[in-house]
Protein backbone atom coordinates (compact mmCIF):
# COMPACT_ATOMS: atom_id res chain seq x y z
CA UNK A 1 0.00 0.00 0.00
CA UNK A 2 1.06 3.55 -0.48
CA UNK A 3 2.10 5.70 2.48
CA UNK A 4 -1.32 7.34 2.77
CA UNK A 5 -3.06 3.95 3.13
CA UNK A 6 -4.58 3.93 -0.34
CA UNK A 7 -4.70 0.74 -2.35
CA UNK A 8 -1.93 0.81 -5.00
CA UNK A 9 -2.90 1.05 -8.65
CA UNK A 10 -1.25 -0.86 -11.48
CA UNK A 11 0.47 1.79 -13.61
CA UNK A 12 -0.16 -0.25 -16.77
CA UNK A 13 -3.84 -1.22 -16.67
CA UNK A 14 -5.02 1.34 -14.11
CA UNK A 15 -6.83 -1.21 -11.94
CA UNK A 16 -6.39 -1.22 -8.15
CA UNK A 17 -4.16 -3.90 -6.60
CA UNK A 18 -5.89 -4.75 -3.30
CA UNK A 19 -4.26 -7.06 -0.75
CA UNK A 20 -4.46 -10.71 -1.72
CA UNK A 21 -4.63 -10.06 -5.48
CA UNK A 22 -1.85 -11.80 -7.49
CA UNK A 23 0.84 -9.14 -7.90
CA UNK A 24 4.57 -8.80 -8.40
CA UNK A 25 7.32 -6.22 -8.81
CA UNK A 26 8.69 -5.62 -12.29
CA UNK A 27 12.29 -4.44 -12.68
CA UNK A 28 12.14 -1.70 -15.30
CA UNK A 29 15.59 -2.81 -16.46
CA UNK A 30 15.86 -6.60 -16.19
CA UNK A 31 18.15 -7.84 -13.42
CA UNK A 32 20.16 -9.85 -15.95
CA UNK A 33 20.71 -6.69 -18.01
CA UNK A 34 22.03 -4.47 -15.22
CA UNK A 35 18.80 -3.68 -13.37
CA UNK A 36 19.53 -5.46 -10.09
CA UNK A 37 18.80 -2.91 -7.38
CA UNK A 38 17.22 -0.58 -9.94
CA UNK A 39 13.70 0.83 -9.98
CA UNK A 40 10.71 -1.51 -9.83
CA UNK A 41 6.96 -1.05 -10.20
CA UNK A 42 4.17 -3.03 -8.55
CA UNK A 43 1.93 -4.70 -11.15
CA UNK A 44 -0.87 -7.21 -11.35
CA UNK A 45 0.71 -10.61 -11.95
CA UNK A 46 -1.23 -10.96 -15.22
CA UNK A 47 0.18 -7.64 -16.49
CA UNK A 48 3.71 -8.63 -15.45
CA UNK A 49 3.45 -12.08 -17.05
CA UNK A 50 2.14 -10.56 -20.29
CA UNK A 51 5.15 -8.23 -20.49
CA UNK A 52 7.55 -11.17 -20.25
CA UNK A 53 5.56 -13.27 -22.73
CA UNK A 54 5.68 -10.38 -25.22
CA UNK A 55 9.19 -8.92 -24.91
CA UNK A 56 12.69 -10.35 -24.53
CA UNK A 57 15.03 -9.26 -21.74
CA UNK A 58 17.09 -7.38 -24.35
CA UNK A 59 14.03 -5.51 -25.68
CA UNK A 60 13.03 -4.64 -22.13
CA UNK A 61 16.50 -3.29 -21.33
CA UNK A 62 16.95 -1.33 -24.56
CA UNK A 63 13.53 0.07 -25.46
CA UNK A 64 10.91 -0.78 -22.87
CA UNK A 65 12.52 0.21 -19.57
CA UNK A 66 9.85 2.66 -18.41
CA UNK A 67 6.13 2.50 -17.70
CA UNK A 68 5.51 4.91 -20.58
CA UNK A 69 7.45 2.76 -23.05
CA UNK A 70 5.64 -0.40 -21.93
CA UNK A 71 2.27 1.32 -22.33
CA UNK A 72 3.35 2.48 -25.79
CA UNK A 73 4.07 -1.01 -27.14
CA UNK A 74 1.17 -1.77 -29.52
CA UNK A 75 0.46 -5.35 -28.37
CA UNK A 76 0.84 -4.51 -24.70
CA UNK A 77 -1.30 -1.38 -25.04
CA UNK A 78 -4.14 -3.47 -26.50
CA UNK A 79 -3.84 -5.97 -23.66
CA UNK A 80 -3.72 -3.29 -20.95
CA UNK A 81 -6.78 -1.55 -22.43
CA UNK A 82 -8.66 -4.87 -22.56
CA UNK A 83 -7.70 -6.05 -19.07
CA UNK A 84 -8.62 -2.64 -17.61
CA UNK A 85 -12.26 -3.75 -17.87
CA UNK A 86 -11.69 -6.87 -15.75
CA UNK A 87 -12.05 -7.03 -11.96
CA UNK A 88 -8.83 -6.32 -10.00
CA UNK A 89 -8.52 -9.98 -8.91
CA UNK A 90 -8.93 -11.34 -12.45
CA UNK A 91 -5.97 -13.53 -13.29
CA UNK A 92 -7.09 -15.31 -16.50
CA UNK A 93 -4.79 -17.22 -18.79
CA UNK A 94 -1.81 -15.47 -20.35
CA UNK A 95 -1.92 -15.40 -24.13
Amino acid sequence: MSQDGDIPVCPLCGRPIPPGVPQSRHHLTPKLRGGKGGPTVLLHQVCHSTIHKTLSETELARRYNSVEALRGHPDLARFFAWVAGRPPAWKGKIR
